[in-house]
């Protein structure tokens, strides 16, 4: 492929840091603004924003920045709980409540005492725990599982969803009484296109994180690259424009990053051909083999291997669910 000759280096735009996140965006500014208003409060917070955008980052900055930052946060994806263990993984259980409970365990609600919970994924928190969840918010007390004893609780919850928790309630999905106790004080996290100059301000941040731990040094964009990052919708915001640079360090070579280094979906074309079935199989096999590697890896730890694969722990849940693997 012929290469365009122009190449554009980081971009000279003064840039706020906030609690591990960055910006350009005036839009984006007020929005720390908000967090740290918000985070003084005890006030239960519901983050809306779509997947990829960074909401657990927001949530650990509202609590690094509250009153409750030397105590314990607690972040748990509702999306991989199942009826059967949320009640356990969030309220706990006693010895021999049910079968394999061979001893105590004390869930997030207790762990998190005087701290904050970050229910993230909220709105797939199965009915049942609903229930469970809203007596405790209600009467700051809760029992483990086969338990009758009644147990205080201190606990901030801040939760998050890319879904209208509205709409769910119409579904029958979620119950109206606990949306009002989660969502106190909403707050919207922009789309990464909605942040002006971000996408390559963020691109060159994580050009010079991969320019740190690999062998390809990367110095510049060509022209047709930076138009490809520019112009692309980043329906996975941030988390698949760091997907995309990594992608980049792992297939190019040079120190020029090229518009073939990304995605196919950037360069406008099918990640495979349509109606290919073989491509498709094959497509799929390569992802299930890098997840069951750096599920391997993370000696079968989900939140570590997703971290690895550079995705949400909702994601990699849904992932294992369609390939068998959960």
């Amino acid at each position: 492929m012929e290469h365009s000759m122009k190449t554009f280096h980081a971009p000279k735009a003064k840039v706020h840091t906030f609690q591990g996140m960055i910006s350009t965006s005036a839009k984006m500014v007020r929005f720390f603004e908000t967090v740290k208003r918000v985070a003084q409060t005890d006030s239960a917070i519901l983050i809306r924003g779509q997947s990829g955008t960074g909401k657990e980052l927001v949530a650990r900055a509202i609590h690094n920045l509250s009153p409750r930052s030397a105590k314990t946060f607690n972040a748990v994806n509702c999306a991989v709980l199942t009826p059967e263990l949320a009640t356990s993984e969030l309220f706990g259980h006693i010895k021999g409540s049910f079968t394999g409970a061979v001893s105590d365990h004390q869930g997030y609600f207790e762990d998190s005492h005087k701290g904050t919970l970050f229910l993230d994924e909220v709105a797939e928190l199965p009915l049942q725990a609903q229930s469970r969840l809203l007596r405790v918010i209600q009467e700051k007390t809760m029992t483990r599982l086969g338990s009758t004893k009644a147990r205080s609780v201190d606990v901030r919850i801040l939760s998050a969803t890319h879904k209208a928790l509205r709409q769910e309630t119409r579904l029958g999905q979620f119950r109206e009484d606990l949306m009002y106790r989660l969502r106190v004080v909403p707050i919207y996290l922009p789309r990464l296109v909605e942040r002006g100059r971000d996408i390559e301000v963020l691109a060159w941040r994580f050009i010079d994180e991969f320019n740190q731990r690999a062998t390809r040094q990367v110095k510049a964009l060509s022209q047709d690259a930076r138009d490809a990052l520019l112009n692309y919708e980043w329906p996975g915001n941030v988390r698949e424009l760091r997907n995309n640079i990594e992608n980049a360090f792992a297939v190019g070579i040079g120190d020029v990053l090229q518009l073939e280094d990304l995605t196919p979906e950037l360069r406008g074309e099918e990640p495979f051909a349509p109606g290919s079935q073989e491509l498709t199989l094959d497509y799929s096999k390569a992802e299930r083999n890098r997840i069951v590697a750096a599920l391997n890896a993370a000696e079968g730890n989900k939140g570590a291997a997703a971290d690895a694969l550079g995705m949400s722990r909702s994601t990699l849940w849904r992932k294992m669910k369609t390939m068998g693997l959960s």
